[in-house]
C-alpha cells in the first residue's frame, strides 16, 4: 500500500481532510491538478462551527489575525436599513465565536497548507488523478505528473475533494445531478464608502435581486457580490463601471468606489451527488454538493464534510475501528448536504426572481417580518444557530443513541455538545470546555454521579473520562444548558453527542463501542 489515504484536491476541503488525517497519523498523499493554490477566491465567511474546528486544529488564532470580524448582518430595502442580526448578542452563549469572519478562501487554504506543512506533508501539484479501479481490499488510483509521466499507485482509501469537476466523481460514476441558475453574478474586491455599515454584513435588496457588501481586512476594503442586471446578462466585457449604476440605486448615491482590484463574473449550480460514496472513494466539498452563496454556507459544509469522516476513515485506516464505521459519514452528511440545498435553493429564488411579485415580496413584506423577526431573542439565537451551523445534529444517525428520554432542551444524541464553562475539577479554575474536550478523543462527561476511573470500553486511549464534580458555578452552568444531574454523554471526537443517558451505565457504553465501532461491518 502505497498510501493510507489519497487526497485528490487541495481546496479548503482537502487541506481539512489532510489536516485531520495526519495529526492522527495516517499516512496520506494529496494532490492537486492545478499548479498552486487560488490566488483569488469568491467564498468568504468562516462561520463560528468552523472556528471551533480551527481551534482544535490549532489555526482560529490565525485566521482571526487575518481575517474581519463580522457581529452583524444588516438588511437594507428600498434605500433604507430595515433590519438587522445581531449575530454577536445571538451567539454569545452557544460560541466562543459568536459572529462570521470575513476571511477569503485563499487565506483559509494558506492557513491550513501551513499546518499540514507543519505536520510534514506537502501538497503534490500539477498532479492529477486520471484513473481509478477499486479492489476489494485497496484502490489502484493513476497520477498523472507534472512532466507527464503516468504512475499507479495503491491507496487503501479515496477522498474525493477535488470540486465541481470531480475526477474522482465522474470516475466512480456517480451522478451529481441539478442545474445552473440562470442568473449571472459578479464579484469585485473594492475600496469603498457608503451607507453601509462598517464592520458587518450588508445586504440589499431590489426589485431585480440583491448586492452583499462584505466588509475585509484593512481600511474601506469591501468584498461586492451581486446579479448582474438583466441587460448585461449576454455580454462578456463587462466590467465594474457597467454594475455601478445598478449598485449606487439600491445602496444609495452616496457610494464612491475609490479602487477595484479585481472583478469576475461567474455563474451559480445547484446540485448535490446521488451518493457521497462508492465502496473505497468518498466525496466530500463541492465534489459533493453546489449551491447558492446565500448563508456563506458553502465552504465551511465542506470544512465539516472533512472532520466529520476524517476521525471515522482515521480509526478504520488504523485499526481501531471496523470498516462499517464509513458508512455513517454518508448517513450523516447526505441529509445535511440534500437540506442545505433545498433551503438555499428557495431563499435564492425568492431573493433573484425576477417576477413582479416576488420583487415585491423582497423589499416590501420580508424586509418588515424580518425587521420584527429579528428583534427577538429567540428568533435571533435561532437564526445564530443555522447560520453558523453550530445546531447541526445527527439525530437519526446509526451512532446516535440514548438510554433514556433526554428532558428538552437538554443535548441529545446526535447533537453537537453545548459550548460551557465548567469546573473539571474540585476546587479548580473554570475551564472551556472546548479546550478540555479535545478532539483526539472519545470523551465521557459525567454529570452529578461518580464515575470510575476505567469502564472497560475497548477504547483503551482513546477515551477520557470527566467527571463534573458538585459545584455552585457548574449547577448554573449546566442549568442554562438544559443539562439534567445526573446525566452522561459520551461524545464522539467531533464534539456530537453518540450516546447519552441518566445514570453512568458501563455496560451500555462497551455495548455502544462493540455494536457501532467494532463490531461495524
Amino acid at each position: 500500500m502505497d498510501t493510507d489515504v489519497l487526497i485528490v484536491g487541495a481546496g479548503p476541503t482537502g487541506l481539512m481532510l489532510a489536516n485531520q488525517l495526519a495529526r492522527r497519523g495516517v499516512r496520506i498523499l494529496i494532490i492537486d491538478r492545478h499548479a498552486g493554490p487560488a490566488l483569488q477566491t469568491r467564498a468568504l465567511g468562516v462561520q463560528a462551527r468552523t472556528l471551533e474546528i480551527y481551534a482544535q486544529l490549532g489555526i482560529a488564532a490565525r485566521a482571526l489575525e487575518l481575517g474581519k470580524i463580522g457581529t452583524g448582518a444588516n438588511l437594507w430595502a428600498q434605500g433604507r436599513k430595515m433590519a438587522r442580526v445581531p449575530l454577536g448578542e445571538a451567539g454569545q452563549l452557544i460560541s466562543p465565536y459568536p459572529y462570521i469572519l470575513i476571511l477569503g478562501q485563499d487565506d483559509n487554504e494558506r492557513i491550513m497548507g501551513d499546518r499540514l506543512g507543519e505536520l510534514g506533508v506537502s501538497v503534490q501539484w500539477s498532479t492529477e488523478l486520471i484513473g481509478l479501479a477499486q479492489q476489494p481490499d485497496q484502490v489502484a488510483a493513476t497520477l498523472k505528473f507534472p512532466d507527464g509521466t503516468r504512475r499507479t499507485i495503491a491507496a487503501a482509501w479515496v477522498g474525493g475533494c477535488d470540486g465541481a469537476r470531480s475526477a474522482v466523481r465522474e470516475l466512480s460514476g456517480i451522478t451529481f445531478p441539478g442545474a445552473p441558475y440562470e442568473h449571472v453574478f459578479f464579484v469585485a474586491d473594492t475600496q469603498a464608502t457608503g451607507s453601509m455599515v462598517p464592520d458587518e454584513v450588508n445586504v440589499y435588496l431590489w426589485r431585480e435581486g440583491f448586492h452583499l457588501l462584505f466588509p475585509m481586512r484593512g481600511r474601506d476594503h469591501w468584498r461586492i457580490v451581486g446579479i448582474l442586471p438583466e441587460d448585461l446578462r449576454g455580454r462578456a466585457d463587462v466590467t465594474l463601471g457597467d454594475v455601478i449604476p445598478s449598485l449606487r440605486t439600491e445602496t444609495g448615491a452616496g457610494l464612491s468606489i475609490k479602487t477595484c482590484t479585481w472583478f469576475s463574473t461567474y455563474r451559480i449550480h445547484h446540485r448535490v451527488a446521488s451518493r457521497f460514496r462508492d465502496r473505497r472513494c468518498f466525496l466530500l466539498g463541492d465534489a459533493a454538493h453546489i449551491h447558492s452563496p446565500v448563508g456563506a454556507q458553502g465552504m465551511n459544509t465542506g470544512l465539516q464534510d472533512a472532520y466529520n469522516l476524517a476521525w471515522k476513515l482515521a480509526l478504520v485506516a488504523r485499526g481501531r475501528a471496523a470498516a462499517g464505521l464509513l458508512a455513517s459519514y454518508e448517513e450523516e452528511r447526505v441529509p445535511i448536504a440534500r437540506r442545505l440545498l433545498n433551503t438555499t435553493d428557495r431563499a435564492f429564488k425568492l431573493v433573484v426572481s425576477d417576477s413582479w411579485l416576488a420583487g415585491l415580496l423582497r423589499t416590501k413584506v420580508l424586509a418588515r417580518i424580518a425587521a420584527f423577526a429579528m428583534s427577538l431573542p429567540r428568533v435571533q439565537a435561532f437564526a445564530f444557530r443555522i447560520v453558523s451551523q453550530t445546531g447541526i445534529r445527527y439525530r437519526d444517525s446509526p451512532l446516535s443513541q440514548s438510554l433514556a428520554a433526554v428532558p428538552s432542551p437538554a443535548p441529545r444524541a446526535g447533537d453537537r455538545f453545548p459550548w460551557l464553562r465548567l469546573r473539571f475539577e474540585a476546587h479548580g479554575a473554570i475551564e472551556d470546555s472546548f479546550h478540555k474536550l479535545d478532539d483526539m478523543h472519545f470523551n465521557l462527561v459525567v454529570i452529578g454521579q461518580s464515575a470510575p476511573a476505567a469502564i472497560g470500553s475497548g477504547l483503551g486511549d482513546l477515551l477520557r473520562i470527566h467527571a463534573i464534580p458538585a459545584d455552585p458555578a457548574n449547577t448554573a452552568e449546566l442549568m442554562g444548558a438544559g443539562i439534567p444531574q445526573p446525566s452522561f454523554y459520551l461524545l464522539r471526537p467531533d464534539g456530537h453527542v453518540g450516546l447519552c443517558g441518566e445514570r453512568l451505565d458501563a455496560a451500555a457504553v462497551r455495548r455502544y463501542v462493540s455494536d457501532r465501532l467494532r463490531g461495524a461491518s
